[in-house]
């Protein structure tokens, strides 16, 4: 389970934050971590979800940390909801300004 640990550092997240939003004890995030022992089929869910990957992944069975699936070019994940909502606040003008910030950042645009 060192994925668990690479995705946890990743985002900043101490075992007792992790264990809040999965609803589990820190003892357990240790544990897992640690391969003292390993979390039911529904905390690997919730992981998997939380995390944006699969539980293959998680648990080690795959070196790709994407979700594998057809996805529409328009679905989006929490990130990109953020940034919308972010962005429809800003007046006409910083719209602008991070539409050129935007556009020189991709060529193809």
């Amino acid at each position: 389970m060192e994925n668990l640990k690479i995705l946890r550092t990743k985002k900043n997240l101490s075992q007792q934050k992790l264990a809040d939003i999965l609803h589990i004890s820190q003892q357990s995030v240790y544990k897992y971590e640690n391969d003292i022992t390993s979390p039911d089929l529904e905390t690997l869910i919730n992981m998997a979800d939380f995390f944006e990957t699969s539980v293959d992944y998680i648990i080690g069975h795959s070196e790709i940390s994407d979700i594998i699936e057809t996805r529409n070019a328009y679905d989006l994940n929490a990130e990109e909801e953020e940034l919308i909502k972010l962005y429809r606040n800003l007046s006409p003008k910083q719209r602008s300004a991070i539409q050129q910030v935007m556009k020189s950042y991709n060529a193809k645009y």
